[in-house]
């Protein structure tokens, strides 16, 4: 029995090239994307889908809450807020274990891509303001769209964004050099429907982004933070 739902599958652009045969591809994105009035386009970020809600903390699947050594920091954050948390269930990227690409800049190893209350997802604007309340930062936005027209101007635009560096620099596990950052995930900046998710958030992952040869949590290694890159920690 779950006793949480756990996050939705992303559906992938199309011309997104990072896809795997687990990824699911929504062929008719501009068809949905054309009826959402303006939608924002935030970082993927390299890490672990974390959701804390009155239950606990859990990871990608919600059968129980996660134990994971790596998750030890914000389940020691989820004791203090637990009893706050009400209907709210906080979805965040967690950065505390190294991944594919490492963040020289991030200052916090826990950013908010949404917020689900019962069965809505709560808008842009709503997200950022719990978040706030539970101190938490959010992901980086990195570009909006008020008024979609174009389809290849769209889809340009995802291209330019994308070979980009990450707003928190990053760096390739396995080179130790500087890469682009992961991908790009576009959600409505309005709230939606649970029912409705697959039709308001949308990724484009860059090829060959995953390059480690062994699942990282085999012998992961824990993320400094900008600080104490700065004290030599």
């Amino acid at each position: 029995m779950f006793i949480s739902k756990k996050y939705g599958r992303t559906y992938q652009y199309p011309f997104s090239p990072g896809t795997t045969s687990d990824d699911r591809i929504n062929f008719n994105y501009w068809d949905d994307i054309s009826k959402i009035k303006e939608v924002i386009h935030t970082e993927k970020l390299d890490g672990e889908n974390n959701c804390l809600n009155r239950y606990g903390v859990f990871a990608r699947s919600h059968v129980a809450p996660t134990i994971s050594p790596w998750t030890r920091t914000i389940r020691e954050k989820w004791e203090h807020l637990k009893n706050d948390l009400g209907d709210y269930e906080i979805f965040g990227e967690n950065l505390f274990a190294i991944h594919s690409i490492e963040y020289p800049e991030i200052e916090s190893h826990y950013f908010v891509f949404g917020v689900r209350e019962k069965d809505m997802w709560l808008s842009w604007e709503e997200t950022c303001f719990i978040a706030s309340i539970f101190d938490f930062p959010v992901v980086p936005v990195v570009a909006s769209e008020q008024v979609l027209t174009q389809r290849l101007d769209y889809e340009k635009k995802i291209l330019s964004i994308v070979g980009q560096a990450s707003t928190f620099g990053s760096v390739d596990v396995q080179t130790e050099k500087p890469c682009t950052l992961e991908g790009v995930v576009t959600r409505n900046i309005d709230n939606y429907s649970v029912d409705d998710f697959s039709r308001n958030v949308f990724k484009y992952v860059r090829k060959g982004h995953v390059k480690t040869d062994e699942h990282w949590t085999r012998n992961w290694k824990r993320a400094p933070l900008k600080w104490e890159r700065k004290c030599g920690q």
